[in-house]
């Protein structure tokens, strides 16, 4: 099911030293060529050789030949004879057996390329040209990862040095930090309002940027349901965010976990991977799915969209680490996803939203009853989490003392929004999740946090 948006811009100012395009032209001809990217690769990326080896794999499944090539153990020694689950129906509900065939269980138990099963990664690029309407031959490849977070820590060393800046959208989930601090990349931040990505000050930064100091390579963000926040960005910034990216020549790392756990009452908004197609520039979108929300956390079933030079650093520094994602993983994931059809799996993440849906507004009915007035927050719109301000008074800007001894002490955990931003500066905002807890366990959480609060607000002199 493609999208045509019928995006028309004016044309902007290119200083990215790409040739200039319009939307105009014919989309290959605005595709970026692979050299357009040498200025990104990271020097440790141009280092990396490809294992002789894993390199030969794809040829094992020419027909007529005969591999002595791989030391495979044989699958004769495995003591795993046979494997079947039950799968519920996302439409009717109903429950049905699923056995792998002989086939398929060999596969999965063996070794397999490092980009992924070829049949998956067919399944997933119809999934993009169904979900982005994006299609082959656009400028983009796709290879499959441990969970979207393997491929996020690849992508960000293919693409950073030491001493290059990356920007990076706070409050922000806190497991990225580690990945660009260990590139030696300098982290500024980018604020984030109600809106999503606050594209004023975003301009502001790059527009009154120092003349002597290299501009920032990648922007990191989560356009759809951001951790911590629920935030979506709009439509009209992520234009906004394309068109600076543009100008001031920088990738956008697509990070989007929780598009499929959107529930707003807004329709949709395109992601940056869809919109990119009708600009005048196309290969500057490197995005990060996952179907781990949705079909299992604990499979890691991720996946990148992005230009083939990147896609092919991915695989490189996959073959020099883990080898190769999991194949057991991708046997039952490919199965699944068979069995349901692009329609089955839009089926299935339209009922999980709709769950989230309902957690999230019994949440927030129990935050009302106990925390009004005592918190301030914005009705999230996707994903798991509320982001809430306490209020404590002007002197008391801070979560951190209330909420990691104050609420642990009362027997509730939550995380104080300091984690969430790159430099770890103070703040008075705390991250709660709601995916889990059932009603009467919330209840008693904001029950015990509303104590806290106001013992908090009693020594900061506030009157209840």
């Amino acid at each position: 099911m493609a999208i045509d948006l019928n995006i028309v811009e004016a044309p902007v100012a290119n200083t990215s030293g790409a040739p200039s395009k319009t939307p105009e032209d014919p989309r290959s001809q605005r595709i970026l060529p692979k050299e357009f990217y040498d200025r990104f690769m990271s020097e440790s990326s141009k280092l990396r050789i490809e294992d002789p080896i894993r390199a030969l794999l794809p040829l094992e499944e020419r027909p007529g030949v005969i591999s002595l090539l791989a030391g495979k153990p044989n699958a004769d020694t495995f003591p795993i004879t046979s494997m079947q689950f039950t799968l519920r129906d996302p439409v009717t509900d109903a429950e049905s057996p699923v056995s792998l065939t002989e086939q398929e269980l060999a596969r999965g138990l063996q070794y397999s390329g490092s980009a992924g099963i070829p049949e998956l990664l067919d399944w997933l690029v119809g999934l993009q040209e169904y979900n982005h309407g994006r299609k082959r031959g656009e400028g983009w490849d796709l290879c499959f990862g441990t969970g979207s977070s393997d491929l996020i820590y690849k992508a960000v060393n293919a693409l950073l040095n030491p001493g290059d800046v990356a920007l990076i959208e706070a409050p922000i989930y806190a497991g990225v930090f580690p990945i660009f601090h260990s590139t030696g990349s300098e982290m500024i931040e980018i604020n984030t309002d109600g809106h999503g990505t606050d594209t004023k000050s975003l301009r502001k930064l790059l527009e009154e940027w120092p003349a002597n100091k290299p501009k920032p390579k990648v922007l990191y963000t989560v356009p759809f349901g951001s951790n911590p926040t629920g935030m979506t960005t709009t439509l009209e910034r992520r234009l906004e965010v394309l068109e600076l990216a543009r100008q001031h020549n920088f990738l956008i790392l697509e990070d989007d976990p929780y598009y499929y756990l959107y529930f707003g009452d807004a329709p949709r908004p395109p992601s940056y991977f869809t919109l990119e197609r009708d600009q005048p520039e196309v290969g500057r979108v490197i995005r990060f799915d996952s179907l781990s929300k949705v079909l299992s956390s604990g499979m890691r079933i991720g996946f990148i969209s992005a230009p083939q030079v990147i896609v092919d650093a991915v695989v490189l520094h996959t073959m020099t680490s883990n080898l190769q994602p999991p194949t057991l993983t991708q046997v039952l994931a490919l199965r699944i996803l068979k069995e349901w059809g692009y329609d089955g799996l839009r089926a299935h993440v339209g009922r999980v939203a709709r769950f989230y849906h309902a957690k999230r507004d019994a949440f927030e009915a129990l935050m009302r009853k106990h925390l009004e007035g005592l918190v301030e927050w914005i009705t999230p719109e996707a994903g798991m989490f509320f982001w809430f301000k306490l209020n404590l008074g002007e002197t008391q800007a801070d979560s951190e003392a209330v909420i990691r001894t104050k609420a642990l002490e009362n027997g509730v955990l939550a995380i104080p929004g300091t984690v969430f931003h790159p430099g770890g500066r103070k703040t008075a905002y705390v991250r709660a999740s709601f995916s889990l807890l059932p009603e009467h366990d919330v209840e008693e959480a904001l029950r015990r946090l509303r104590e806290v609060i106001l013992e908090a607000r009693k020594e900061a002199g506030i009157s209840q």
